[in-house]
C-alpha cells in the first residue's frame, strides 16, 4: 500500500491516514512517498511496517549504523540533525499547548550539541552467548558491535567483550566524562574476568566488587562526583552541564537561602548549583544514590546539607521555610500529593528538570495558579531518539 507521511507522533512513528483512520509508521519521515504494510489494525488506529521508499523525504539521510531498524535504541540515524531539533522544539511547543494550556512563546529555541559519541553509559543484555540491545517491543536481542552514540572507551569495553567466549546476562558499563575512569558491572559467565579487570577501573562481576574502589569520579563543567554502576546520572557526556547551567543561573538569581532537591539521585544538581552559606537538602529513594550524595556533598565541603532516603511523597509534607526548590521526577511526574504540597509550601521559585514533556505539561498547568512560567527550554540531550529533555522555571506569583 502506498502512502505519504504527513508528520511525526511524540514517539517519532511516521502519520498517515488510510480510510480515515490514523495510522503508525516507525522509521519513516515526513514527505516519505513509501510502500507500507499493515500489521495491526485497532478501533481507532493502524499500526504499519515500512516496506519500500519510493521517493525519499527532503530530511532523510542514510544512516551509517549497521543496527539502525533493529537494535530499538535510536529513531532518527536516518534523519537530518537540523530537522531532529526543529521537530522536538515543535513537538514541546504542540505538547505545553495541548496538555498544559500554556502558550508556546513560552518555549525557548531548543539548544542541542553534538549528536554521537556522547553517551557516558550504556546497558546491554545477553542469552545465549548474544550480547546486545533488545528489538523494539520484544526481548529479542540484536547483537551489537559498534554504538555510535557511546564514548569511545565505552566501545573498547564493548569490542573486549565480543572477543571472548562468554554467557553475560547483562552488563552495564559506564565512563567518566572525560573518559578518565570505566566502570563494568557484568552479571554471567565471563572467560576473561581477569583481563578485563586490568582495562577497567571498577569491576563488579555478579554483585561482588573485584577492584579496590566502587566508585569512580567523573565531572560537569568544573565540579566533580563520584558515582556507582546503580547511581542514576545524566548520559550525555559534553551537554549535561549546559542543563545544569540554566538551574544554576536561576538560582544565582534568586539567591535562596534553602534548597530542597527532591529525587535528587546522588545529588549533582543541588550541589551543582548550590552557593555559598546555602542550606541543600535532598530527597531520593535509591540508597546507592544518596550514599553517594552524602559522599559527594562531602566531597564539596557543604556546609549545611542533608539528604533522607526515602519516596518524595513520603518526605514531601516534612520540610518548611524552602525558597528553592528543585524537582528532577521520573517519566511519571510529580505525584499529585508533592503538587498538593507545594502549593501550600509555596516556595519562591521551582526549577522542573523533565524527560517527559506530557507529564511536565499537566504538572505546570496545575501549578499555574500559584507559579507564573518563566520559560521552558528544551535541550536535545539524547540526539537520534526521539527523548527530549526540559528545565521550566518557575516563579512565586505576587511574590
Amino acid at each position: 500500500m502506498d502512502v505519504i507521511i504527513e508528520k511525526l507522533d511524540h514517539f517519532g512513528r511516521g502519520i498517515c491516514h488510510i480510510d480515515q483512520k490514523i495510522c503508525f509508521v516507525p522509521y519513516t519521515l515526513p514527505g516519505d512517498y513509501c510502500d507500507i504494510r499493515i500489521i495491526r489494525e485497532k478501533k481507532s488506529f493502524l499500526e504499519g511496517c515500512l516496506q519500500k521508499i519510493i521517493n525519499e523525504s527532503p530530511y532523510r539521510i542514510h544512516s551509517s549504523c549497521p543496527h539502525f531498524d533493529h537494535c530499538g535504541g535510536c529513531q532518527f540515524q536516518n534523519m537530518m540533525f537540523s530537522y531532529e531539533n526543529q521537530y522536538k522544539e515543535e513537538k514541546v511547543k504542540e505538547i505545553m499547548e495541548r496538555f498544559g494550556e500554556i502558550s508556546p512563546s513560552i518555549v525557548r529555541p531548543i539548544l542541542f550539541s553534538n549528536s554521537s559519541l556522547y553517551r557516558n553509559k550504556i546497558v546491554l543484555h545477553g542469552k545465549d552467548g548474544v550480547l546486545g540491545f533488545y528489538s523494539s517491543k520484544s526481548h529479542d536481542i540484536v547483537p551489537i558491535h559498534e554504538c555510535h552514540l557511546v564514548l569511545p572507551k565505552i566501545q573498547e569495553i564493548i569490542s573486549f567483550l565480543h572477543s571472548y567466549p562468554h554467557d553475560i546476562s547483562e552488563v552495564t558499563i559506564k565512563c567518566s566524562n572525560d573518559q578518565k575512569y570505566v566502570m563494568v558491572s557484568l552479571n554471567g559467565p565471563f572467560s576473561e574476568i581477569s583481563l578485563l579487570k586490568d582495562k577497567v577501573d571498577v569491576l563488579i562481576y555478579n554483585g561482588k566488587c573485584l577492584s579496590r574502589e566502587s566508585s569512580i569520579l567523573t565531572s560537569i563543567g568544573n565540579v566533580s562526583f563520584y558515582q556507582e554502576p546503580s547511581s542514576f546520572f545524566q548520559v550525555h557526556s559534553q551537554f549535561t552541564k549546559d542543563l545544569y547551567d540554566e538551574v544554576s543561573r536561576f538560582a544565582q538569581r534568586k539567591r535562596p537561602s534553602t534548597i530542597l532537591d527532591l529525587y535528587c539521585g546522588c545529588g549533582t544538581i543541588g550541589i551543582y548549583v548550590s552557593l555559598s552559606n546555602t542550606s541543600l537538602i535532598g530527597v531520593d529513594s535509591n540508597p546507592s544514590n544518596i550514599s553517594q550524595a552524602i559522599r559527594n556533598a562531602e566531597l564539596h565541603s557543604l556546609s549545611s546539607y542533608h539528604y533522607y532516603c526515602d519516596k518524595v511523597e513520603n518526605r514531601i509534607d516534612e520540610f518548611s521555610n524552602i525558597d528553592f526548590v528543585i524537582v528532577d521526577p521520573p517519566r511519571a511526574g510529580l505525584d499529585s500529593k508533592t503538587r498538593d504540597v507545594l502549593k501550600v509550601m509555596l516556595p519562591s521559585s521551582i526549577a522542573y528538570v523533565s524527560c517527559d514533556p506530557v507529564s511536565l505539561a499537566r504538572d505546570l498547568k496545575d501549578l499555574s495558579s500559584y507559579y507564573q512560567i518563566e520559560s521552558i527550554q528544551p535541550f536535545n540531550l539524547f540526539p537520534r531518539t526521539y527523548h527530549v529533555e526540559c528545565v521550566a522555571l518557575l516563579s512565586l506569583k505576587n511574590s
